[in-house]
């Protein structure tokens, strides 16, 4: 399954936001999901499956637990891929970031000819 297959869903880029955040439990995702998506648990086992599959997460045994965490590696070789379009973004929100500053600039100008007797 390609990448953008697989963060195409949008379960699984949900998933992947939670384990973002750190190891998490089988039960803690699920639980998640079941609230925000309304879905089973076979269903976010097989996101999680999916995931696992395609190597954007990984799983490990701790007692009965199963803890789920990000791979990095499939989420590079995305990264890699946007990286020949942030030129398109990159440019809009440095124009943007000048426009904020000007009008930072221009504001603390008034204020300060407000403030003089």
């Amino acid at each position: 399954m390609h990448a953008f297959d697989v963060l195409g869903d949008p379960v699984r880029r949900r998933i992947l936001e939670l384990l973002a955040g750190g190891e998490r439990s089988s039960g803690e995702v699920t639980a998640v999901i079941q609230q925000e998506f309304g879905i089973s648990q076979p269903a976010v086992s097989q996101h999680l499956r999916v995931l696992r599959d395609n190597g954007f997460a990984s799983v490990r045994a701790e007692g009965t637990r199963r803890l789920y965490a990000v791979e990095p590696g499939p989420l590079r070789e995305v990264d890699l891929w946007l990286d020949r379009f942030r030129g398109f973004w990159e440019q809009r929100l440095d124009a943007l970031a000048t426009e904020l500053a000007r009008g930072k600039r221009e504001r603390r100008i008034t204020n300060e000819t407000k403030d003089e007797p």
